[in-house]
């Protein structure tokens, strides 16, 4: 009998040495663009996009305004010599406003777009680590950064991770970008 139970254990002790490891991948950049929450973001930030063009539409087109006075005036001999003076040093700070303006909404911008989707990155990514857990998965690559992919030896989680973060079946890459065509053509 001791003999039967030791050769049992050491049967099962080979097989789950020559076990394979399990693999899967995940479209990453697909989930993260489809979450509910990037919808959100997406949002916010037009919104700040749209207002910071408005702001800058606005610096311009009083920059155009004081050019278009400036040229009319003082070159017609309208204004004196300090009055042109005085012109130009506006017109010269109005245009390194805006171009500081510019600069600085820029890195604001991509600074608020950071922290919006800090968040969801780490809500993708804690999901797609639960499943991997719960599945018994050793590596989960992300489909996007991986040259080769066998689907025969690594299954796709992008589903699974998809339904965990409610993300409709139906919505798909291609649907987003149709959206956001239609939304930018209802703007224009």
């Amino acid at each position: 009998m001791k003999k039967i139970l030791l050769l049992a254990a050491t049967a099962m002790m080979s097989a789950a040495a020559f076990a394979q490891p399990k693999f899967a991948h995940v479209d990453f950049a697909e989930i993260v663009q489809l979450m509910p929450e990037a919808d959100q973001a997406r949002a916010t930030m037009e919104a700040s996009q749209k207002e910071a063009g408005e702001t800058l539409q606005a610096m311009t087109d009083e920059f155009n305004s004081k050019y278009q006075q400036y040229q009319q005036k003082g070159k017609s001999g309208a204004w004196t010599p300090a009055i042109v003076e005085a012109k130009e040093k506006e017109l010269a700070d109005l245009q390194q406003r805006i171009m500081e303006f510019r600069e600085s909404v820029s890195s604001e911008l991509q600074q608020q777009q950071q922290q919006l989707m800090a968040p969801i990155y780490k809500k993708a990514n804690d999901t797609v680590e639960k499943i991997a857990k719960e599945l018994g998965y050793i590596y989960v690559f992300d489909k996007s950064s991986v040259l080769y992919i066998d689907d025969s030896q690594s299954d796709d989680l992008t589903p699974k991770a998809r339904e965990a973060l409610g993300i409709p079946a139906d919505r798909t890459l291609e649907s987003l970008q149709k959206e956001l065509q239609a939304k930018a053509a209802q703007q224009q």
